[in-house]
């Protein structure tokens, strides 16, 4: 059995898997934070109780979304030990100040949130979430930092066989981070307000007549706007950025092939090309982003509600649920599969990267994992769909404590 494909093979689906989640999670936060906020300011109580039930779907992501982080942190000394041997002193660090973050401080903030209803002052328990908040992006800008250093490696020299970061400035300012961290964080907003949108909409269908699904609906159809420009606006110029960093993905023939020729004098000949087929995912994104643009004609149709007198957008927004995953992963597809065959572009085959563990073993380890992720992902949709259906007349996060009365002193003498 080729073990170099089990392994790809396993790491692309426990990444993917993985990725859903933090789409979830990043864009859910954020659309958190302002509805809290916007309680917290003008003290009117439907943004509670859409904090409530936004959050608790929030949780419910996040919990099971852990599970899937620490399968795809063990890959890299699992399955990779000659990626980690070789990168770790570059990459290492920012991976695990990302572990740190996301969880440790990440979810100790959360957890403090979540049981802080009603026993913290307001302010305090908002600035709680602002914490969770700025810790998942904060974790999320970590692991754009790892992986923009392997698709364009910079500020580092190799001594002995293994690379060193020479240079920090370079690592945080590598082109490759630029335009990319602010694409998945817009990616993920649209996911956000995409979920939110459409999940309102389907209570507005079923004629809910719980006007708190009016404002998170307007809510929902703003932030899938926002995050549908800015992924578009850090998109594309990316396109020009990977030509001049990975001329053997989207670059000219003439640059294309002086640098295979240079690969195949240093490391001897082989097929320096990445499959063709990236193509087509790379297409699928950018359909879907332009698809998404159109959210924008929705905005006027938010005044007096007629985006719910008409009804047909309620359902064209229930139906766009999955698209912006679709897209995330296809983006993901060309970010990754493109630069193949490099763990490290231009630095470290993946044939060099990939632990010496027998096939068998390592496809046991996929289907293993893989039935237990997918699990995962399915146990995470059917609680949010389950929860997401009670409606937020009284979700269980943030509900006050039941305070029996005071049982009557039994008296000493009859």
């Amino acid at each position: 059995m080729d073990s170099l494909l089990i392994a790809r093979l396993q790491f692309a689906t426990t990444a993917s898997i993985h990725f859903l989640f933090v789409l979830v999670t990043l864009g859910l936060v954020t659309l958190l934070v302002c509805l809290q906020t916007i309680g917290f300011l003008t003290r009117r109580p439907v943004y509670e109780r859409l904090t409530r039930f936004w959050g608790t779907l929030y949780v419910i992501n996040y919990v099971l979304g852990i599970a899937t982080g620490i399968v795809l942190e063990f890959q890299f000394g699992l399955n990779w030990s000659g990626l980690s041997r070789y990168v770790g002193n570059v990459v290492g660090a920012p991976l695990a100040i990302e572990t740190l973050v996301a969880f440790f401080l990440e979810s100790t903030l959360l957890g403090m949130w979540i049981f802080g209803w009603h026993r913290l002052r307001p302010g305090l328990h908002l600035a709680l979430l602002w914490g969770v908040a700025l810790t998942a992006y904060a974790s999320a800008f970590w692991v754009m930092v790892a992986n923009s250093w392997l698709q364009n490696p910079v500020g580092y020299e190799v001594r002995d066989g293994v690379a060193q970061l020479t240079n920090v400035a370079a690592l945080l300012g590598n082109p490759a981070l630029r335009h990319a961290l602010p694409h998945v964080l817009g990616a993920a907003l649209m996911t956000g307000g995409v979920l939110m949108a459409g999940i309102s909409s389907w209570h507005l269908i079923r004629r809910t007549t719980d006007p708190a699904f009016r404002t998170s609906l307007r809510i929902g159809v703003v932030a899938g706007v926002l995050g549908c420009t800015i992924a578009l606006g850090t998109g594309f110029p990316q396109l020009g950025e990977v030509r001049a960093m990975q001329p053997t993905k989207f670059g000219d023939e003439a640059a294309r092939s002086a640098l295979i020729a240079r690969w195949t004098d240093q490391f001897g000949p082989g097929d320096y090309t990445p499959p063709e087929w990236i193509g087509a995912p790379l297409e699928a994104m950018m359909g879907i982003g332009y698809l998404a643009s159109l959210l924008v004609l929705l905005l006027p149709l938010l005044y007096r509600d007629w985006i719910i007198r008409l009804r047909a957008p309620l359902y064209l927004l229930l139906l766009s649920i999955p698209l912006p995953f679709v897209a995330a992963i296809s983006g993901w597809l060309v970010r990754e599969v493109g630069r193949q065959p490099w763990a490290a572009y231009g630095v470290l085959p993946i044939a060099d990267a990939v632990s010496p563990v027998d096939g068998r073993l390592l496809l046991a380890s996929y289907l293993g994992f893989t039935l237990l992720l997918g699990g995962l992902a399915v146990a995470n949709w059917i609680l949010i769909a389950r929860h997401a259906a009670r409606g937020a007349d009284d979700p269980v996060l943030g509900r006050p404590p039941v305070r029996h009365p005071e049982p009557a002193p039994t008296p000493v003498f009859a």
